[in-house]
């Protein structure tokens, strides 16, 4: 298995990502791309505002990757994060895997999200057009 994990400030490279699971030359490929949405519960947001802890992140990513290689046999696997301002419509998370057949690459990339969120040390705050912001109530990605 081949594995691309990181935490970056900069944009997501979503093409790039695409080419990186393709060249598995497994038979299915999914990738799931979570961005910025313009309303959040009736409030409008300006950007989302996210931070981690690097090391720790990194360190959960890795075991998530690793247990879903384990579970649906991953050929690769991505798991990419944002730090910093995430405006409207810019990818805050991009998760993918690549199997040998879809229904495992379906399972694996959903896994992979709902992983991340939930045990991954990367915390999101949600800013409004006039300045005010609140922290998402999980706390997680």
């Amino acid at each position: 298995m081949t594995t691309w994990i990181d935490i970056s400030e900069t944009a997501l490279p979503a093409e790039q990502v695409h080419e990186f699971l393709y060249a598995s030359q497994g038979g299915g490929v999914c990738v799931f791309v979570g961005t910025t949405r313009r309303v959040t519960l009736e409030e409008v947001t300006e950007h989302l505002w996210y931070e981690a802890h690097n090391t720790m992140a990194l360190k959960e990513m890795e075991k998530i990757a690793k247990r879903a290689s384990q579970q649906w046999s991953l050929l690769r696997v991505v798991m990419l994060h944002r730090t910093g301002k995430v405006s409207v419509g810019e990818a805050s998370v991009i998760v993918g895997a690549a199997t040998a057949h879809r229904g495992p690459a379906f399972e694996a990339t959903r896994f992979l999200i709902d992983e991340l969120k939930k045990s991954v040390q990367i915390w999101k705050k949600d800013v409004s057009p006039d300045g005010s912001s609140f922290w998402v109530d999980s706390g997680l990605g």
